[in-house]
Formats: structure tokens, C-alpha cells, sequence
């Protein structure tokens, strides 16, 4: 019966291929990341948005 890796040679490269490190990119140093568009709102805004919903909510709950 053949395999996908006859050899052991072959079976090396795939052994290499398969437990390789993952490829990752690399973040420019310095500075803060620039934000793409669409990827959702800054802390500070989430932050007050949150009070604004937790200030609602109170008054809400009050009556």
C-alpha cells in the first residue's frame, strides 16, 4: 500500500511543513496601530456608552 509520503525523505517534508511555526505578520514598532474602518468603536466611545445605557437603565429601574 502507498502513501502519500513513499519515502522517508518525503515524510520529513511533510513532517517539517506540517509542524512548522505559523506565519505571522509583523506590527510596525512605535506609535499606537492605525485603525482600519469598520473594525468597531474606541474604548473611550464604548466606555461612555456604557454609562449612557447604565444611567437609562436606572431611571428605568426607578420608576
Amino acid at each position: 500500500m502507498y502513501t502519500a509520503a513513499d519515502d522517508d525523505a518525503e515524510r520529513n517534508r511533510i513532517r517539517t511543513k506540517l509542524y512548522a511555526p505559523p506565519k505571522t505578520r509583523r506590527q510596525p514598532t512605535g506609535g499606537p496601530r492605525p485603525q482600519r474602518p469598520g473594525t468597531g468603536m474606541k474604548r473611550s466611545d464604548a466606555m461612555a456608552l456604557m454609562a449612557q445605557l447604565a444611567a437609562q437603565d436606572a431611571q428605568l429601574g426607578a420608576g
